[in-house]
């Protein structure tokens, strides 16, 4: 009976873990980019999540493509790249990314797959139907 008890109290934490990793914040945290040249660390600010590149395997990198000047010799390093995402029950929409290596900005939805090891980022063009994915993983 005492097995039977902690059985179930064991599998209730692991459920009550997977779920909360799952939710609304699943996405928190640091992210391998799909060429494992770089990392991005997805926060959230109010109800909103953006990401800013927190490593890069080439160090001093500066933003050449930027398409305002001023901000061409800033440091690659700490630059958000994800901004204003909202999470929509499934995934995080509604938001940008910032492609560092062409100096353009897209529309973009977020989804966690694979238990929350996978975050498949897919940047478009007005529709999503006209984009291309990519997938980091879990740092």
């Amino acid at each position: 009976m005492k097995k039977g008890i902690l059985s179930f109290i064991t599998l209730l934490f692991i459920s009550i873990s997977t779920f909360a990793n799952s939710g609304v914040d699943a996405i928190l945290g640091e992210w391998l980019s799909q060429e494992k040249d770089g990392k991005i660390t997805i926060f959230k600010q109010g109800d909103q999540y953006f990401g800013k590149i927190s490593w890069g395997k080439k160090t001093g990198m500066k933003d050449t493509k930027n398409p305002d000047e001023k901000l061409r010799s800033r440091d690659l390093l700490g630059t958000v790249i994800l901004k204003n995402f909202k999470f929509t029950g499934s995934a995080w929409e509604n938001g940008t990314i910032y492609d560092p290596n062409t100096g353009k900005t897209y529309d973009c939805i977020l989804k966690v797959k694979d238990g929350n090891k996978t975050l498949d980022i897919r940047g478009f063009v007005g529709t999503p139907m006209f984009g291309r994915t990519s997938t980091w993983t879990r740092s």
